[in-house]
């Protein structure tokens, strides 16, 4: 068997390593054994959160529209019901983006609704 030096190996793998928990706080951005757990735990962070982001903006499209029909009248689930019944297919998202920017066509639509 031939002899292999791994020096060059080791010191590259440990430098990607270093360079991806560059500003980490602590030894996680020093040791290496540190920074790959920490690579470890950010990767499963970000692979939940990318699903629980889904949810946080729907939340949020509910709020502004709540926010949005209480001064006109309606309270959020009311309104939904009512979009439904007049199969209107406006989602969430349009409609709080109307409501935040152009309030007046937001009154027109639940106009229509009422």
């Amino acid at each position: 068997m031939v002899r292999v030096k791994r020096g060059t190996t080791s010191l590259k793998t440990r430098r990607n390593v270093l360079k991806q928990v560059k500003g980490y706080r602590f030894g996680r951005s020093k040791k290496e054994r540190q920074a790959r757990e920490a690579i470890a735990h950010a990767g499963n962070y970000a692979f939940a959160h990318r699903r629980k982001k889904k949810n946080d903006f729907r939340r949020l499209w509910t709020v502004r529209l709540n926010g949005a029909l209480r001064p006109l009248g309606f309270s959020y689930s009311k309104f939904i019901g009512a979009l439904k019944a007049k199969n209107i297919d406006l989602d969430r998202k349009v409609l709080s983006e109307i409501a935040r920017l152009n309030p007046d066509v937001f009154a027109e639509i639940v106009k229509k609704v009422k």
